[in-house]
């Protein structure tokens, strides 16, 4: 099939049936391989985590989805490839989103909102590209989403972090200009100072940020010897972050305005963490219930006794085990288990009979007399 578009699909390497879970943990494996932090330098291995991230922001969307499915099934058709209507230009050469044969995006303009979805998916500027905002708008900056590690203590209570972010910086040396101080700068030929190239895609004319000048229009007369012309900085913020109570591996946390920067002084992204919880050696996590495992000797198990068991709020509980308790048998200690949004679950304790693999010579002899009292074979 000839596609109009990047096959995001392809770009994921998910199967066009694939449910968001399928999505969400190809875009992490891609995006953790290509992150620039992983890549310093490499151009290519930037220019392919900006594409995973253009898949995933439609993929993982169900409506952005279901249009983007649409348009590929149209494509199927003939629709895209100059099949419709004569050429649609304005003063001479293509304008984004539209096709040299005369297919646009405003062609789709009355079925359900795909001309703009698709003229923001071609049209859309990358992270360090121009972006068409109304006069007297400045873009919000990119949100930045870092997986962190947390214990098991914090993810149940609750506590404060303390983070590095990699974020992107305008550089303080040229004020983000990408010139050295006291060089000017100088429209740019390849693009003409408007900041965007065109290329043919597919039947398309696709635009995308000048590759010559970044996307700003104009290029340093001397580069900047800090950022060597990028007007950014690759840096490391440090916070403070306070985790809520409650939360397990997957769950996500937003901090407002920690995120890149905005171009122009415009406002900053978010940052979103998502949290990954260390196992722990005692207790394991059920939703909002916890369960752990107590070791009990052969006499409590026959005889019954009271043991002490420790809870994720580290206070201890006293456990009342009945005579004859068999290993495996499970008790339920209400209240005492994970507290979320006014919820607050059990802890469950499994107990295993600890079978002694020898016994001393006097203690053999007693054990075999209490089995003959007993009436028990061996």
């Amino acid at each position: 099939m000839t596609t109009t578009s990047k096959d995001f699909y392809r770009i994921l390497g998910v199967p066009e049936d694939a449910d968001r879970d399928q999505i969400k943990k190809a875009y992490r494996k891609l995006a953790k391989k290509y992150h620039p932090d992983a890549n310093p330098g490499d151009e290519t291995a930037q220019e392919r985590f900006q594409e995973i991230g253009e898949a995933y922001a439609v993929l993982s969307d169900p409506e952005k989805r279901k249009q983007y499915d649409q348009m590929r099934r149209m494509e199927s058709f003939g629709f895209g490839r100059g099949a419709r209507g004569g050429p649609r230009r304005r003063g001479g050469a293509p304008g984004a989103g539209e096709a040299a044969g005369g297919f646009s995006f405003d062609d789709l303009g009355g079925l359900g909102g795909l001309g703009d979805l698709f003229s923001t998916i071609f049209d859309r500027s990358r992270a360090d590209g121009p972006t068409q905002q109304p006069r007297g708008v400045r873009a919000k900056g990119q949100d930045v989403e870092l997986q962190v590690e947390i214990s098991f203590r914090t993810a149940v209570r609750g506590g404060k972090i303390s983070l590095s972010v990699p974020v992107t910086e305008e550089c303080a040396t040229c004020q983000g200009s990408g010139a050295r101080p006291g060089t000017g700068l100088s429209r740019c030929e390849e693009c003409g100072g408007t900041g965007a190239v065109s290329f043919g895609q597919g039947g398309f004319a696709v635009k995308r940020p000048c590759p010559a000048c970044m996307g700003r229009g104009r290029v340093p007369d001397a580069p900047c010897t800090i950022c060597r012309g990028a007007g950014k900085v690759r840096q490391t913020r440090k916070l403070e972050v306070k985790v809520p109570a409650g939360v397990e591996t997957g769950s996500r946390l937003k901090i407002s305005g920690q995120g890149e920067r905005g171009p122009g002084g415009g406002p900053p992204g978010d940052l979103i963490l998502v949290f990954k919880v260390k196992p722990h050696h005692f207790f394991r996590r059920d939703g909002l219930d916890v369960h752990c495992t107590v070791p009990i000797n052969l006499a409590q198990a026959v005889l019954g006794s009271r043991i002490k068991v420790r809870t994720v709020e580290g206070k201890h509980v006293v456990l009342k085990v009945p005579p004859g308790t068999q290993s495996g048998t499970r008790f339920r200690i209400r209240g005492q288990g994970v507290s979320r949004n006014g919820r607050t679950g059990d802890q469950y304790v499994e107990v295993k009979v600890d079978v002694p693999e020898s016994l001393p010579p006097e203690a053999q002899e007693h054990f075999e007399a209490f089995t003959e009292a007993a009436g028990l074979r061996h």
